[in-house]
């Protein structure tokens, strides 16, 4: 979190996408941490300038993305999917799997 909190603090835009707030809610419900849900949305959304709705196109587009060869999972390509239909190129993100996608910056770089 604390990248996040350095790039709104400078003022850079943030965005995220309905799917990543799912990850959330799935992720601390299945590790037993349920209470803390709440507040970790609510920081999470202070932090972003737009949620980006992952409607009928994002699904369709991450279809075709899972079958690409970069082997990506469906909810990477969903994530891309969203990216995509608004011109965003970089991601904040761990997981090393979008650096085998064209054109995705990904930060931070290990």
């Amino acid at each position: 979190m604390e990248f996040l909190e350095r790039l709104a603090r400078n003022r850079e835009e943030i965005c995220t996408d309905a799917e990543v707030l799912q990850e959330i809610v799935h992720r601390y419900t299945k590790i037993g941490r349920r209470q803390e849900i709440a507040a970790l949305l609510v920081k999470t959304l202070a932090m972003v300038d737009e949620v980006m709705a992952v409607g009928q196109s994002e699904v369709l587009r991450a279809a075709e993305i899972v079958q690409a060869p970069q082997a990506l999972s469906a909810r990477d390509a969903i994530h891309l999917a969203s990216m995509e239909n608004r011109g965003v190129r970089r991601i904040f993100s761990f997981d090393r799997d979008f650096d085998r996608w064209p054109g995705i910056i990904r930060m931070p770089q290990d």
